[in-house]
């Protein structure tokens, strides 16, 4: 029985992960290495992958400054309180109740240029929605969780014996945090890191709604995906899709190899 229970975990596996990958991968080979190369230095393509990469990495520093403050403050902060505390919490995982698609509508009906608060921005030439701070917004939104979830169980495993023992030596807070906390929480942040990663290269609904998916001004590599989709361009949206796939698959891989190494030195 557990032999069977084991075969049909690799069937599922290999059906919904390895069978998609496999079917991307011979797609966009489907007409060569020039059909592959033409789909990426296309000059839409090439705008949304930059546009894709310059999200990535606003939001990933954004998450992981702001991701682990919050961490400290929901783990070790008393002051809060612990209603404040379950709130915070519930707000914490408020974006994966709610559909990308909801949260992407939500920031347009805040900060639309038909709002009182995008009006004001909009005036003072500082476009929200629509624009790159809008699909940045979008995509904090839906990844903002992944790393306050992942540093806060290492924070409450590790306690605050030694930081309070830190702090009572005389030690300042930041100098506590770089040299006691850190250590404890850096591959809890990592996961964080790879995990915001992933989801910000793959992220579609929120960022669909709030950028409009102008070609060459707001489009990223998930909507040209979907766009090439729809006009039939199914080789093109293999190769951009392969190249997603690709860096997200490699960044997990890495990661995993560079833990292995760290628990056998």
């Amino acid at each position: 029985m557990r032999r069977l229970w084991i075969t049909l975990t690799y069937i599922v596996f290999a059906l919904l992960l390895i069978a998609p990958l496999v079917k991307i991968f011979t797609g966009s080979w489907a007409d060569g290495w020039s059909g592959f190369a033409e789909a990426l230095i296309r000059p839409e393509a090439l705008h949304a992958l930059m546009m894709t990469g310059m999200i990535v990495v606003v939001v990933t520093a954004l998450n992981t400054v702001f991701g682990i403050m919050l961490a400290l403050y929901l783990v070790r902060a008393e002051w809060i309180g612990r209603r404040m505390k379950r709130l915070l919490n519930s707000l914490v995982d408020l974006p994966f109740a709610v559909s990308p698609v909801i949260g992407g509508l939500m920031i347009v009906l805040l900060l639309g240029p038909n709002t009182v608060i995008g009006a004001l921005f909009e005036d003072a030439g500082f476009k929200i929605v629509y624009a790159l701070p809008g699909m940045i917004l979008a995509t904090l939104f839906v990844t903002f969780p992944l790393m306050v979830r992942e540093v806060m169980p290492v924070l409450q495993e590790i306690g605050a014996q030694q930081e309070e023992a830190a702090s009572t030596l005389g030690a300042y807070s930041w100098y506590t945090f770089w040299k006691v906390t850190w250590p404890s929480i850096r591959w809890g942040v990592i996961y964080g890191v790879v995990l915001t990663v992933a989801r910000s290269l793959g992220e579609f609904g929120a960022v669909l709604v709030v950028s409009g998916n102008i070609m060459n001004k707001t489009q990223t590599a998930t909507t040209l995906v979907y766009q090439d989709v729809e006009n039939f361009n199914v080789v093109a949206a293999n190769g951009v899709a392969l190249v997603l796939a690709a860096f997200s698959v490699g960044l997990l891989l890495l990661m995993e190899w560079a833990k292995k190494r760290k628990e056998v030195h």
